[in-house]
């Protein structure tokens, strides 16, 4: 099957399994700096892999045209979304793999291609999805300004180069650049070799050209572009107590340095300048001094006092040079910055300059404090350094070999504690139920399922409140006015996410499972849209998705094309207005009037017979139409007429083209008495044109049709004095609502649908699309009743969010669990990979504990961000329980700790905003770090479930604040938790729009 290309360019694709091996070898190729990949959604691409796996090239798993459109943020600018995340929302693949699924398949209309070069970045190759998008402009006008998009690899003089272009800037004239960030802030780009990437220059910033004048001055020796810096330069603040600016989704990285900012050892070293003497230069696994200069440079400007703000825009260069993965402006996670960031500091500041080999041994029986001592003096031979001195412990490891019961100690450091949080076995799932009863509308419940359950547990659980039996029961995932995917009743509930909009359909009988007498039918609703195609002279159709897609149980062999017409009439009743009687008889004239222009292609009445006949169908045409339908190899709208005849001509007036409407038809309609104004393209659902009948058929069809008519026939002939020339066709046939074409999965490739003996032949799982013409849409399908639903009580009741204390993870942390298969260990006894049992101990603990809250969930089935409530305390933190290393004398520091920080993050899993809390170290006082913004906090607010990294101070270590802590001005805004915006969740709305009752 070759898709159709507009372009004229598509191929005869080769076999499934060719398509399969050709694409997944090239898929293989190795990245190389210049090289174009491209990028393809990833729903449009699985769907591809199941069609090719499959085996059938009539498979109604064909995916279709190329189709991009998730990946846009509109189909107006074709600008890529934000946050776009490989392998969930697309797939990259290199340019010969696009051009062969090019010409097989093409791509959707007007859709651009989405290629990306292949960019050579510090310390890795990488495709750049998102390149850097700024503003250019000249300093003479700012206002006048023109989007350019650049590679992080460009010079710096690509930018002059275009700016010099754009604006017709000569060659000759002396000029200098100037970046200005979203903060109004300016810096001179001097080095027009320097990249992008080393200029610190991010989307959203602006390049201003500054031409000299002719006497050889500038336009002002400080230009206008530059920030009037007269409000910071005399702000005066407390140190410590300022914002961070975000740089495009970077709120990450400004909660995890508000943290270590307020981090007391940490900072004062620092502004101590102590780190100059510990540089580590020549350590190859640190980043020659760079990220510790860059870090210092940071906390110097926060608790300088003369800053409100800060621009990290240096430092975030430096870690995105060093770690490739936080290169652009993409959300990440604050416990991964933070983990890289205390080992590169760590790195950069190690006072071991040669790192000896050491081997480490077993305890093989000896006494847990040797061992110990022993493996802390292994730590420090090779590393040592301030973040070892503040946020090292040490924690015992125990593993016990299944088979041998061989026992192994070993001791190692950590740099922060990641501790898991109670999970709860069940889950709470929300689903619409549609009923079978076509009158009622669809119902929102939320219902309690196992978490480790299966689709069959979610109906058994919504049967228990509906008196439905499960077996009658079709769950599916709703995306985009589409099935993403229909649920066996043995797949895992895993594979649902909480975002999902899952929806329930009753069926008639118990066939979740597809009986021999019985299948599901999937059921799309789409609206037609005219174009005219300019290249073939004739009109055409596109068509959209809307409303709620349907399953419904229909007969497998035993069913018309009349009976699913009247099947879908009776199930779409409750918002689709039926036909009066009045109006279930096309007029006459209005058929006569457009089937005469389809035929003469517009052509005046006095032109002749010979036009008109040519505009007709040769009767050979029409016998292999037949034959093709009689082959099942139809590809034309299933029209839902009560005739097949009627059908056979609706077809063939698909491709009829739609002449200019003169005159001429207004008038005949106005003589015929017709009440419908809506006026019908040649492809429309409600008046399809039909070819031309001839010889003796078409006479015969003429005279008995006219006995029919009676009067009314004879005032429309009055009306139209029988122009010679001209045929007439005066049938009368029931008019339809809409038309029904098979399609496939996604609802966009138009397939053809087998019949026997006049009966539909549905497929394993049938997709079907109900198309309605515009006007016909608007007069008789209600959308806001199609989109009301009713919540049940169970919706009403307040989801109970669980609280845990903080010991209670800290306890599963030190709690006996069995190795999975994926990450066994070598037993030495028995020579081969064990399931040992693990068991983690603490037994030394830091001046700084940073605990995680791990409440992001990872399996290889299902993923899931935890909001629980974890209550921990903000003062009096005891570990001394959870200690293996008893306190034997009064020298042993305490194991009492306070709170000093935490990073907050709100939202989901994939988007959302991080935040932190923090103690000024010199006044004492609580403050919420919201990216730039700075705002007092009460002890009150700090326990939320939110909170996600925790920074804790040994008591023995905490010094009495220096200063007294500040009065709250009446005019500084409280902080309110409620009231932050959160990156990518604020405003989202959820794929499914339905209104209450």
């Amino acid at each position: 099957m070759a898709a159709n290309c507009s372009t004229g360019s598509a191929t005869e694709p080769p076999g499934l399994e060719t398509q399969w091996r050709e694409i997944d070898n090239l898929n293989q190729q190795q990245l190389r700096a210049g090289d174009s990949w491209y990028l393809l959604d990833k729903r449009w691409f699985d769907q591809w892999k199941e069609y090719v796996h499959t085996g059938d090239q009539n498979s109604s798993s064909y995916p279709g045209k190329i189709d991009n459109t998730e990946l846009y943020e509109d189909l107006d600018s074709y600008h890529l979304k934000e946050r776009l995340s490989e392998n969930e929302d697309f797939i990259l693949v290199p340019a010969e793999a696009w051009h062969k699924l090019l010409s097989w398949y093409d791509l959707m209309d007007d859709q651009p291609p989405l290629e990306r070069k292949v960019v050579d970045l510090p310390s890795t190759v990488k495709v750049e999805v998102y390149p850097v998008e700024i503003y250019l402009c000249l300093s003479s006008n700012l206002e006048s300004t023109v989007t350019a998009r650049f590679s992080r690899a460009d010079k710096i003089h690509a930018i002059h180069q275009k700016i010099r272009q754009h604006f017709n800037v000569s060659e000759n004239a002396e000029s200098r650049l100037w970046m200005r960030s979203t903060d109004t802030s300016s810096e001179r780009l001097r080095n027009l070799n320097m990249t992008v990437l080393d200029a610190c220059l991010s989307s959203g910033m602006t390049v201003i050209m500054e031409i000299r004048n002719a006497d050889g001055t500038w336009p002002t020796s400080r230009p206008q572009i530059m920030r009037n810096s007269a409000d910071e330069d005399s702000y005066r603040g407390p140190p410590g107590v300022c914002g961070l600016t975000n740089l495009g989704n970077t709120c990450f990285m400004n909660s995890a340095l508000q943290c270590l900012s307020n981090t007391p050892p940490l900072t004062e070293y620092f502004l101590m300048n102590l780190y100059l003497e510990e540089l580590n230069f020549t350590n190859p696994l640190g980043m020659k001094g760079e990220i510790a200069e860059a870090y210092a440079d940071v906390i110097k400007q926060m608790w300088s006092g003369r800053h409100y703000s800060v621009v990290p825009r240096v430092f975030k260069t430096k870690v995105g040079h060093f770690a490739s993965q936080f290169l652009g402006y993409q959300q990440h996670d604050s416990q991964e910055l933070l983990s890289f960031l205390l080992d590169g500091l760590h790195e950069d500041l190690n006072r071991v300059k040669k790192k000896e080999y050491i081997e480490l041994k077993d305890a093989d029986g000896r006494p847990d404090q040797e061992v110990a001592e022993e493996a802390w003096r292994n730590h420090l031979r090779r590393n040592d350094s301030v973040i070892v001195d503040t946020f090292h412990g040490l924690f015992k490891s125990t593993l016990v070999c299944p088979e041998c019961n061989k026992v192994s100690v070993t001791f190692d450091p950590f740099c922060y504690l990641s501790v898991p949080l109670p999970v709860s076995k069940e889950r709470v799932m929300e689903v619409f139920y549609v009923s079978l009863d076509p009158m009622a509308k669809p119902t929102q419940y939320r219902l309690i399922v196992p978490k480790a359950g299966r689709v069959i547990d979610l109906c058994t659980a919504l049967s228990q409140a509906t008196d439905v039996p499960p077996s009658q029961m079709a769950v599916a995932d709703v995306f985009n006015h589409r099935f993403y995917r229909i649920y066996q009743a043995d797949e895992s509930l895993s594979c649902i996410l909480d975002r999902d909009d899952i929806f329930v359909y009753q069926l008639n009988s118990g066939c979740m499972d597809q009986t021999d007498e019985e299948v599901i039918l999937a059921v799309y609703m789409r609206e037609r849209s005219h174009y005219r195609d300019y290249g073939s002279g004739s009109n055409s159709y596109s068509t959209s998705l809307f409303g709620h897609p349907l399953l419904m149980s229909v007969p497998r062999t035993q069913c018309t094309r009349e009976d699913l017409y009247q099947l879908l009439l009776k199930r779409l009743v409750r918002y689709v207005r039926p036909l009066d009687p009045s109006e279930e008889v096309e007029e006459e004239e209005d058929e006569d009037e457009e089937l005469y222009k389809a035929q003469t292609n517009g052509v005046s009445d006095d032109e002749g017979d010979e036009d008109s006949e040519e505009a007709g169908p040769s009767k050979k045409e029409e016998e292999t139409q037949q034959s093709n339908q009689a082959d099942g190899q139809n590809n034309g709208p299933l029209e839902a007429s009560p005739s097949s005849e009627g059908e056979e001509r609706a077809e063939e007036g698909e491709s009829s083209s739609e002449p200019d409407r003169g005159s001429s038809t207004e008038e005949g309609q106005s003589a015929c008495g017709s009440t419908d104004t809506n006026s019908q393209d040649a492809t429309d659902g409600d008046q399809s044109a039909c070819a031309e009948p001839s010889g003796k058929e078409e006479e015969d069809d003429e005279e008995e049709e006219e006995e029919e008519d009676g009067e009314e026939a004879a005032t429309c002939a009055q009306a139209n004095k029988r122009v010679p020339g001209r045929r007439h066709y005066t049938e009368r046939r029931k008019k339809a609502l809409f038309t029904i074409q098979a399609v496939n999965s996604n609802g966009t490739t138009e397939r053809g649908m087998a019949e026997a003996g006049g009966s539909l032949s549905f497929s394993s799982q049938p997709y079907i699309a109900i198309d309605w013409d515009p006007d016909m849409k608007k007069k008789y399908y209600n959308e806001n009743e199609a989109e009301k639903y009713i919540k049940h009580q169970s919706m009403d009741v307040p989801h109970q969010q669980t609280t845990v204390q903080l010991q209670e993870c800290i306890e599963l942390f030190t709690t006996v669990e069995t190795l999975e298969e994926e990450n066994p260990w070598y037993c030495p006894t028995c020579k081969r990979h064990q399931l040992a049992t693990k068991k983690l101990d603490l037994w030394s603990l830091p001046e700084v504990l940073i605990i995680h809250l791990k409440r992001f969930s990872y399996t290889k089935y299902s993923r899931e961000k935890l909001d629980t409530i974890v209550e921990f305390p903000l003062r009096n933190l005891d570990f001394s329980g959870f200690l293996l290393k008893k306190t034997t004398n009064s020298t042993e520091p305490p194991c009492r700790y306070d709170l000093i920080a935490v990073s907050n993050h709100y939202g989901g899993l994939r988007d959302g905003h991080y935040t932190s809390y923090a103690q000024n170290k010199d006044n004492g006082q609580w403050y919420y770090f919201d990216d730039s913004k700075v705002t007092y906090a009460r002890e009150e607010q700090i326990v939320t479930s939110a909170a996600y990294l925790l920074f804790y101070q040994r008591q023995d270590k905490i010094r009495q604040p220096t200063v007294p802590p500040p009065v709250p001005s009446s005019t500084q805004p409280e902080n309110h938790i409620t009231s932050q915006t959160h990156d990518g969740v604020d405003g989202a709305s959820s794929c499914v729009s339905m209104e209450t009752d």
